[in-house]
């Protein structure tokens, strides 16, 4: 018995020691030690990504969908434009305002930034869009991945939208 706590007491002690006598020296602050790599440093991002895709102009581009062309008349139709703001009203307001950003972009000024095919495009088949549309996709990224719901709208009640968002 005695020979077990003599050995229990000689290993203890050898622990003890060989784990003291290092002088550990406090630093103060905060440092990090970084080793340099041989990445190459990302590319710039081209300038038409530096502009958020719902300021971007991108009116030579006309969607992808049912809408290939479309001829707008110089005159705004306003009875086409009065039944395009009341389906706006009642199918976008919960997600688009006018005036500002929301859960989706606002629609003013829409006609200076994209064609009038992309846009009845994407009020049409906003799914398609954003899987195949560089811009549609962009806005899903842009706006939290917030997609744009499908108002399964006929042609001629977007066509009203546009009219409407003429007016704006």
């Amino acid at each position: 018995m005695k020979i077990i706590i003599r050995s229990l007491a000689i290993v203890f002690s050898t622990l003890l020691l060989s784990c003291g006598g290092k002088d550990e020296k406090k630093k103060d602050g905060f440092s990090v030690d970084r080793e340099k790599t041989t990445e190459k440093p990302m590319e710039a991002v081209p300038e038409s990504d530096a502009v958020p895709a719902s300021q971007r102009i991108t009116l030579d581009e006309k969607g992808v969908g049912q809408i290939k062309d479309i001829t707008l008349d110089p005159e705004i139709n306003m009875e086409m434009a009065t039944k395009g703001e009341a389906i706006y009203k009642t199918n976008c307001t919960a997600c688009h305002k006018i005036d500002k950003r929301f859960i989706g972009p606002s629609p003013k000024g829409i006609m200076e930034r994209r064609s009038p095919e992309w846009i009845m495009n994407m009020i049409l088949d906003p799914k398609l869009m954003t899987e195949q549309d560089r811009c549609a996709k962009d806005l899903l990224i842009e706006f939290n991945g917030a997609a744009m719901a499908n108002q399964n709208l006929t042609v001629e009640e977007t066509r009203a939208i546009l009219e409407y968002f003429r007016t704006l």
